[in-house]
């Protein structure tokens, strides 16, 4: 059986580097999850999703970053609207969940 990992991190690993305590640390977020699976079930049910809430086209793949769907700016601005940042972050977190 293969897996693969998704890694992401937000935060400074230089603690000294910012006077804001909200950007002194690091956070290194991974997730392992088994090839197959990948393949059959969630890659597809994550670019449904992006082509459903983001102007998606496949030659230029959207990367979810939380950093940038947080600051909602292109290619996220969908999720200035408040219903849609709902509806948006609850279907996520459903087939995450799955």
């Amino acid at each position: 059986m293969k897996y693969r990992i998704y890694v992401d991190e937000v935060g400074n690993s230089d603690l000294a580097s910012s006077e804001n305590s909200n950007h002194r640390y690091l956070c290194l977020t991974g997730v392992i999850v088994e090839l197959d699976y990948v393949r059959s079930t969630l890659y597809p049910q994550i670019e449904q999703l992006k082509a459903k809430y983001f102007n998606y086209h496949p030659d230029e793949p959207i990367i979810f970053h939380r950093k940038e769907l947080l600051r909602k700016k292109p290619p996220f601005s969908a999720l200035v609207d408040a219903e849609v940042e709902k509806a948006f972050n609850s279907e996520l977190i459903e087939k995450l969940g799955e």
